[in-house]
C-alpha cells in the first residue's frame, strides 16, 4: 500500500503543478473565457438580483421550484427567445488564490491520482499500457463530466478543447509516475 500512496502523492503533485503551469504560462487556463461589457453595471445588478452565493440557471421561472405547464411553457419561450446560461456566483468577493482553494485542488488531484494508482496497480501489463489506462481514465472524466457541461451548459468549443488538451498533458505526466511507482499486478499462469 506504501507504494500506492507514494504514485498517488507523486501523481497528484504532478497534476497540480502541471495546472500552475498551464494556467500561468500557457493561453489555456483562460480559453473560452470572455469580458463582460459594462460589467460594474452587469455587477451591481448582481447583488441585486443575486444576494448568495450559488450556481444560477437563467432563464428559471418555471423550470425550478413549482412547474405548472403555463410556467413551463413560459420557461421554454424564453429559453428559446435567449439569453440562457449558467451563472457561478460568489456574492462576497474574495482573494483568487486563497490557500483553502489550492489545498482542496491539491487534495482533488492526489484523491483522484489515488484512484488511478488503485487502478494501475490491478493492471497486469508493460510500463506503456500502464500508463495509457491513467490516459483513458482521464479522457473518461473528461467525456464523463467536461462534454456533458459543454452539451448541457453551453460551455464553450475553445474552453473544451482547452480542458482536454490540459486533462491529457497533465494526467499522462502523471501517468509516467503512477506507472513506474505503482506495484505491479503479477500476470496470472495458466
Amino acid at each position: 500500500m506504501g507504494r500506492i500512496i507514494l504514485a498517488a502523492l507523486v501523481g497528484g503533485l504532478i497534476v497540480f503543478a502541471w495546472g500552475a503551469v498551464a494556467h500561468i504560462a500557457t493561453p489555456l487556463g483562460m480559453a473560452g473565457m470572455s469580458a463582460m461589457q459594462n460589467e460594474d453595471r452587469v455587477i451591481d445588478k448582481l447583488r441585486e438580483s443575486a444576494p448568495r452565493s450559488g450556481m444560477y440557471l437563467f432563464p428559471a421561472e418555471g423550470m425550478l421550484g413549482k412547474k405548472s405547464e403555463a410556467a413551463q411553457k413560459e420557461w421554454q419561450e424564453k429559453f428559446r427567445k435567449g439569453p440562457s446560461g449558467l451563472l457561478l456566483y460568489t456574492a462576497g468577493g474574495g482573494d483568487p488564490m486563497d490557500q483553502r482553494k489550492l489545498v482542496t485542488e491539491f487534495i482533488s488531484d492526489v484523491l483522484a491520482a489515488l484512484v488511478a494508482a488503485l487502478v494501475v496497480a490491478m493492471v497486469a501489463g508493460t510500463y506503456f499500457r500502464r500508463v495509457i489506462v491513467v490516459l483513458l481514465l482521464a479522457l473518461f472524466a473528461f467525456l464523463s463530466l467536461s462534454v456533458s457541461y459543454w452539451n448541457w451548459y453551453g460551455f464553450t468549443n475553445a474552453y473544451l478543447g482547452a480542458e482536454l488538451t490540459m486533462e491529457l498533458i497533465g494526467w499522462f505526466l502523471a501517468g509516467l509516475a503512477i506507472a513506474k511507482l505503482a506495484p505491479r499486478r503479477r500476470a496470472a499462469t495458466a
